[in-house]
């Protein structure tokens, strides 16, 4: 088996807010990692987010007007551009597809959010969660489940605590050619 072509291909867990997608997503990554994988990780964040420090020579470029400041460091690059938020949900998979170039030399892309974007989907359902039931059970582009609950579905279902063999399923199913 060999990495796909034409990568990176991009999948999306999803999950109700406070389910723990980003603490999962902190075991799986150096899972995939340990398997000499490069991950571009887009995480969706409803309220504004300062990447970069008011008073630095970064922020005062971009407060100045600038439409994009790129910082380069040693080992390290950060940008900061503008871009016009889709009106609608519906334009998740758009706000994706403009993206997705910035991470073109990655293995594989994971998106953490945009719930609404056609993308193959992970959902985190936790059982003492605030919420009682899943979002995307019936969803077609709901590739697996993972969960500590008793729901279940026809797709792969995973423990939360099961990182690794998720790992070895988006391995199989999103990063390689069979």
């Amino acid at each position: 088996m060999t990495v796909r072509e034409n990568k990176p291909n991009i999948i999306s867990v999803v999950g109700r807010s406070g389910s723990g997608k980003t603490t999962f997503l902190e075991k799986l990554i150096p899972h995939l990692k340990k398997k000499g994988y490069r991950m571009g990780i887009i995480k969706h964040a409803h309220c504004g987010v300062e990447m970069d420090k008011k008073g630095k020579d970064s922020w005062r470029h971009k407060n100045a007007g600038a439409a994009a400041t790129i910082v380069i460091s040693p080992g390290l690059i950060s940008m900061v551009k503008d871009y016009e938020e889709p009106d609608t949900i519906e334009n998740e998979s758009t706000t994706i597809e403009r993206v997705k170039d910035y991470l073109s030399d990655m293995d594989i892309i994971i998106v953490e959010g945009f719930k609404y974007a056609f993308l193959p989907k992970l959902e985190i359902f936790r059982v003492n969660a605030e919420h009682d039931t899943p979002l995307f059970l019936e969803d077609k582009n709901l590739a697996a489940f993972i969960t500590d609950s008793d729901y279940r579905t026809t797709l792969p279902i995973f423990g939360l605590d099961d990182a690794e063999d998720v790992a070895n399923f988006i391995e199989k199913k999103f990063i390689l050619e069979t």
